[in-house]
This record gives C-alpha cells, sequence and structure tokens, in this order.
C-alpha cells in the first residue's frame, strides 16, 4: 500500500501521500485519517501501518536538538530513539531474532528531508527526493524526470509523481494529500 513522495527545495521540504489502506488479503480501502501531516517543526508521511502514523502523529513528542548539533547526528540519534520509545509504548515495534523493527516513513525537518527505515536507520538522499511505499520506484521515477523544475511547480511536480504511481501501482489511490514546511 501506498506511495509517499518527498523532496527539499529552495528550503522547503514537500511531502504527499495517497489515501489507500490495503490489507494482506488485497483489499482496498480509502482512508480518510491522512498518511501526510505535521507534527510541531517537523512533516512526516508514512508507508507501513496505520497504527505507525498515528503514534508518529498524536504520540510522538519530538525532542529539542541540543544547542550545535548537526542536524543529521540529531536525526540519527535523538529522534530515532524518541520515535523507537514511541512506537514500543504504542505496541507498535516488534523484535524478532533481538532485531527491532518499526515501519518506514519519510520526516521532513529545516529544509531537509529524511527517510527512516523499519530498522531505524536514518537516510538522506543526495538527490533531494525520496519515497516510499509500494509505489516508490515509480514516485522517484517521476521526481527525477523533473527535478530540474522550479520552485512554484512543487505542487505540481508531488501531484504528477503520485498520479504516476497511481496509474502503475494497485496500491495507490487518491485523493493525494500535499503539504510543505
Amino acid at each position: 500500500m501506498t506511495a509517499i513522495a518527498g523532496f527539499a527545495h529552495g528550503g522547503k521540504v514537500w511531502i504527499g501521500g495517497d489515501s489507500a489502506g490495503v490489507d494482506g488479503r488485497l483489499a482496498l480501502t480509502v482512508r480518510a485519517d491522512q498518511k501526510v501531516f505535521t507534527n510541531g517543526d517537523f512533516l512526516f508521511g508514512f508507508s507501513s501501518s496505520f497504527r505507525m502514523g498515528q503514534l508518529l502523529r498524536y504520540a510522538f513528542a519530538p525532542p529539542a536538538p541540543k544547542e550545535g548539533q548537526d542536524l543529521y547526528a540529531y536525526m540519527v540519534t535523538d529522534f530515532v530513539n524518541a520515535v523507537r520509545d514511541c512506537l514500543k509504548n504504542g505496541g507498535f515495534a516488534t523484535r524478532k531474532n533481538e532485531e527491532e523493527s518499526g515501519g518506514t516513513f519519510l520526516v521532513g525537518h529545516k529544509g531537509r528531508l529524511f527517510k527512516i527505515d523499519s530498522d531505524y536507520q536514518v537516510a538522506e538522499s543526495g538527490d533531494g527526493y525520496d519515497a516510499c511505499g509500494c509505489g516508490e520506484d515509480v514516485v522517484r521515477g517521476a521526481l527525477c524526470a523533473t527535478r530540474t523544475w522550479m520552485a512554484h511547480e512543487a505542487p505540481s511536480r508531488m501531484n504528477l509523481a503520485l498520479s504516476a504511481a497511481e496509474q502503475h501501482s494497485a496500491g495507490v489511490r487518491r485523493p493525494f494529500i500535499v503539504e510543505s514546511i
């Protein structure tokens, strides 16, 4: 399920997502609860599980970075540790063979885009864009093809990427929710 698209451009981060909810039997529901939202100074877009998204939106309190702390170092340490605690306390994180896992989501903060994978690694693409969900490869291709578009074209760029994923993935459906921070 899902196509979450994100890119950083001109000091802003844009994240967009679809509204599909797909269960293991391939039943699809268009959900009213959004996969893209803000929490404080952070912009999130999630795949994996609506429960994870609910916890990140309503139970997660992003910690304040230490004064002078490098943003990437903050994301890898303080931010991810707080996410892990939130997901564990909310009953979402799992543990198998002594390996802990959560879900996958994009997060924008201070003009930068990060991808948090299910093993809690933090990725920052050198391309300035990223995606997650079953439509992620199509989204990345569309964002690559439109990488020279101007800042005022950001909403159109996002819509094109999500529309391409909807066209080529059974787990992606409108309406699309797009936000920037």
